[in-house]
């Protein structure tokens, strides 16, 4: 028999084995013993009140055994089958390439920057040398930015497909059992590499192949159908179906489609700063209590509000996490977020950004569609221009930045290649600047002591998502120019976030199996 109840239960309780068993038995008037298993299904925290309490919904089997959690994906050997290029191997390319292989499909994945090892190294390199490797970063190589950039899982976008198939793949890669019924799931940085490892190696193992600093650098075109691609050795790669999942920050694709005319469309997006504080802090605020119960995670927020017509809100929110330098060439500045698995640092950080609508870029018309890109590429390169030289990140105390003053010192901070003091107030376009300080008085009384001294911001937060749209038909995901080319995720400026990117290369590979196989 299998029992489906709700339980409410202290933290300790939800921890341990035993108190939840017997609170389990309870639940059902039976014997303890009885239970043969049980199975989290939902997880979520309510810290409303100082009691906090841990929500459950769970899977009771009594007098039989559970079966095996992870769902068996028909992953069939495509060798010699009908080829199709992948673009991009962040989620939506790796996941489309999955999708491809269940579909009979052969993928031929081409990525700019390195496998996820090597990748590792170059990394290394921009915290401890300061030295950036354009094609292979913190937004460039195997798994794509999400790899390096948290491996947070909570996605809104249940419409555009099935959000436990993805954490089920994700499970049968690797990662914890905990995704599948966490409401918020995490994997982390220091577990998602051995991931992306994996997935690599169902790619391969099915006939599929994947090809490392291979750079797409034209599109072959002929009657507005794709044949094809040429690469950065001037080698020419047919297929009658292309995926192009470059992500947000492929600038070289929007330019290039722009030099062929091809459609592309602008598209709001947001900027900002990111702002770190004591991790301590944050778990005071949201568990209403001086120290954290260790049964508890590290504590997060998400905040939101409207100043002047604009949305200014809490982006990539990485509680026990890290600052890390997320620019994709020696002269910008970018900051973004990550947390390990364990999410143990003393500090919290969250990106802070303001909607940029089309109206904050008129002065960049002469850049056409582009307009954004540009607007978002200056103000990474001012940002650069206003640090003290490397990646060192210029920063401000939070109370100095809303109170506009410069800032005498700083707080001890989590960005390794380190932060110098700078007067954001100053640099920082008005439209922004404004926005932000008075967002961050209106989030101190949503959360008293989030504006504090103890907190500062460093900048610039300006890869949230593309300011550029490739545009596709509804129906069938094929760019209304180009038959046969399937645009997807972040870059295509359908996804925002990993699960999101997942289900949208798997829809794109489902609309390619369509287009070719009927």
């Amino acid at each position: 028999m299998i029992k489906e109840i709700q339980l409410v239960v202290s933290p300790q309780t939800a921890s341990e084995e035993i108190p939840l068993r017997k609170a389990i038995a309870i639940n059902l008037n039976i014997d303890p013993i009885d239970i043969t298993a049980f199975r989290i299904v939902k997880k979520s925290i309510d810290a409303r009140q100082r009691d906090i309490k841990i929500n459950l919904k769970l899977s009771v089997f009594i007098g039989e055994n559970p079966v095996d959690l992870k769902y068996q994906f028909h992953y069939q050997n495509v060798s010699g089958k009908k080829r199709v290029i992948v673009v991009g191997s962040g989620p939506a390319g790796l996941f489309a390439a999955l999708r491809l292989i269940e579909l009979g499909i052969q993928p031929f994945v081409i990525e700019r920057g390195k496998d996820v090892s090597a990748r590792k190294r170059d990394i290394a390199l921009i915290s401890r040398e300061h030295q950036i490797n354009p094609e292979s970063n913190y937004c460039f190589g195997e798994g794509g930015a999400g790899t390096f950039s948290d491996g947070k899982l909570y996605t809104r976008s249940n419409k555009r497909g099935n959000t436990d198939r993805i954490l089920q793949i994700l499970y049968s890669h690797g990662a914890d059992q905990n995704i599948l019924y966490e409401s918020h799931p995490h994997i982390g940085t220091d577990l998602l590499p051995e991931i992306i490892k994996h997935i690599r190696q169902t790619i391969i193992d099915c006939g599929g192949s994947i090809h490392f600093e291979t750079k797409l650098t034209d599109l072959l075109i002929n009657n507005g159908r794709v044949k094809g691609i040429i690469i950065q050795n001037g080698e020419t790669i047919e297929s009658e179906a292309v995926i192009l999942a470059t992500g947000h920050s492929a600038r070289d694709i929007y330019e290039l489609f722009q030099r062929k005319q091809i459609l592309l469309e602008a598209k709001p997006f947001a900027m900002g700063v990111r702002v770190e504080h004591p991790q301590e802090l944050i778990d005071s605020i949201q568990y209403q209590s001086k120290s954290r119960n260790k049964y508890l995670p590290a504590a997060s927020y998400s905040l939101v509000t409207q100043v002047d017509g604009r949305g200014v809100y809490s982006f990539c929110m990485c509680p026990g996490g890290y600052i890390v330098p997320s620019a994709t060439s020696p002269d910008e500045m970018v900051v973004n977020g990550m947390s390990s698995s364990k999410r143990h640092t003393p500090f919290a950080n969250s990106g802070m950004v303001v909607e940029i609508q089309l109206a904050d870029v008129a002065n960049y018309q002469q850049f056409g569609v582009l307009a954004g890109l540009h607007y978002q590429q200056n103000l990474e390169k001012l940002a650069k221009q206003n640090s003290t030289g490397g990646q060192i990140a210029p920063a401000q105390r939070l109370t100095d930045f809303v109170q506009k003053r410069v800032s005498t010192n700083l707080p001890e901070s989590s960005y390794t290649p380190g932060v110098s003091s700078s007067p954001i107030h100053q640099w920082l376009p008005e439209a922004i600047s404004r926005r932000l300080q008075e967002a961050f008085v209106h989030f101190d009384k949503k959360m008293p002591g989030f504006l504090t001294h103890e907190a500062y911001i460093a900048g610039v937060e300006s890869r949230t998502s593309s300011p550029v749209r490739v545009p596709r038909d509804y129906e069938t995901m094929q760019h209304p120019q180009i038959k046969g080319l399937f645009p997807c995720g972040e870059g295509a400026g359908y996804a925002g976030g990993i699960v999101s990117s997942a289900m949208d290369g798997e829809n794109a590979a489902e609309k390619v199996a369509l287009a070719i196989c009927g």
